[in-house]
């Protein structure tokens, strides 16, 4: 899961285009953040001067145009934030690269510096504001937000990462292009309609149905509620009006009426909510602290659980547990090899994108490191063509250190070509090989645990039944 903000970044005042632009670039940079520099990469530029090279291409867009803009935005910035412990910094950084690659349609050179000093693993993309070739700029639209977002979502799904599931929006929100991000209050709010639409009788069969999607209730002069992932429990008087005990206990006795809007989006939010998940290890849970009324709930919501899951092997055609194992591995089989063929594809597309940018790069500076040649290496010269001959460089050292002979740009182009349709068409299967292996699995380790939960009750009861007869 990524959320994203797009940054628009303007000149300030009293400081100069370059001046601006080199402490953006040096922040998102930062060795302290990016593990010593080696979670920066860049497109159609040299990271190290990024910079530089972006403040020269303002110099030389004035120079073809003419226009010099009023409030000129200097660049852009483009915030994506991961869900913590679900990916790797590596993998964040190639995500960033290749959602800004779609987002500028590679129109526009960047740098993508992935930060880890924080729990959550998040990126940092600045490209230039000026396209590659110097003769237009980035055009800012309306909605480009949620433009940005879903392209984001896009590619998370792509790789195998959760995304932002979508509340069904009022009629406010489908106006606001800039959505509120989801929080706990906004999912105990969710969750409360989910409940009231079940019309409980009392406020105490309310909280249970609370108890049942998985939430600590605290009672007291101020009733509040804890979910999965909380630290703390949140008073129901803070949710926001509607939301008090007391507007609850209304509610459900019929005095006041919950809006339809609520109504509405409670029943799209129930909609979303999975067929069956993983049965409770209630002995844990007890070895934990957890009392009495806990454990009553929890083998309510046990047999719930196993009533769908074998409603899902019977309509499956599951009919012994050697079919159950066979589909749950086979289902787990065909997923990961869907991953890693995805994977492979995005690695593989990232790699040629990489070689066709320093193909372009060496063809683009050949002529100044010619030059650079003839002057036998003057250091006059090197500073004052420091750019071109880095780039230079940089791309010879990557046609070093590959093996066999360069392919052409029309070779990458088929290539690129090729691998994105096996790409597509893996991920077309991938949705459903992955609800299936979530699906089996679950069901599996469901099973699992009553035949260990039955099997333990066995022993108990041999053990018992030791202890009379030798008594």
């Amino acid at each position: 899961m990524a959320a994203t903000r797009l940054i628009v970044m303007h000149q300030n005042k009293g400081k100069t285009i370059a001046q601006c632009l080199k402490d953006r670039v040096d922040y998102a940079k930062n060795e302290e953040k990016t593990g010593r520099g080696e979670l920066v990469s860049s497109y159609a530029c040299n990271a190290e001067i990024a910079d530089k090279e972006f403040a020269e291409s303002k110099r030389e867009y004035l120079r073809i145009t003419g226009r010099k803009p009023k409030g000129d935005i200097i660049a852009y910035q483009i915030r994506q934030s991961f869900k913590p412990g679900e990916i790797t910094p590596e993998e964040a950084n190639r995500i960033g690269y290749e959602t800004a690659i779609r987002f500028t349609k590679g129109n526009h050179a960047y740098i993508v510096a992935t930060h880890i000093d924080k729990a959550h693993i998040h990126n940092h993309i600045i490209f230039n504001s000026t396209n590659l070739a110097c003769d237009r700029k980035f055009r800012d639209y309306w909605f480009i937000a949620l433009a940005l977002q879903k392209l984001s979502d896009i590619i998370c799904l792509e790789n195998g990462l959760s995304v932002i599931e979508p509340r069904k929006p009022s009629e406010r929100a489908k106006r606001d292009p800039y959505p509120k991000k989801e929080t706990f209050r906004s999912v105990i709010c969710a969750d409360i309609d989910v409940a009231l639409l079940e019309k409980p009788k009392a406020f105490d069969e309310f909280l249970k149905l609370l108890m049942e999607q998985g939430y600590e209730i605290k009672l007291g002069k101020n009733p509040a509620v804890r979910g999965k992932g909380q630290k703390r429990f949140i008073r129901f008087k803070s949710l926001g009006d509607g939301y008090a005990s007391d507007d609850l206990i209304k509610i459900i006795s019929g005095e006041k009426a919950q809006s339809s809007e609520r109504k509405d989006n409670a029943k799209y939010s129930k909609n979303k909510k999975r067929d069956f998940d993983l049965l409770i290890d209630i002995q844990e849970k007890i070895r934990q602290g957890k009392g009495g009324g806990y454990e009553k709930w929890a083998k309510v919501y046990n047999i719930k659980q196993l009533s769908q899951a074998l409603l899902f092997l019977q309509e499956h055609d599951v009919r012994d547990y050697a079919t159950l194992t066979e589909r749950a591995s086979s289902a787990s089989s065909t997923f990961s090899n869907l991953t890693t063929t995805i994977k492979d594809a995005e690695k593989r597309l990232a790699e040629i994108q990489v070689l066709k940018t320093h193909i372009f790069n060496y063809s683009k500076t050949k002529d100044v490191n010619e030059k650079y040649r003839k002057s036998g290496y003057s250091k006059k010269f090197y500073e004052a063509h420091r750019e071109e001959i880095t780039i230079h460089k940089a791309a010879k050292k990557a046609f070093s250190e590959r093996n066999g002979k360069l392919p052409r740009v029309k070779e990458l182009n088929a290539a690129y070509s090729e691998i994105l349709v096996e790409k597509k068409k893996a991920y077309s299967e991938y949705r459903q090989a992955k609800k299936d292996m979530q699906d089996y699995v679950t069901a599996k380790h469901n099973i699992d645990m009553i035949l260990g939960e039955n099997k333990r009750e066995d022993q108990e009861q041999k053990k018992q039944k030791e202890k009379e007869r030798s008594r």
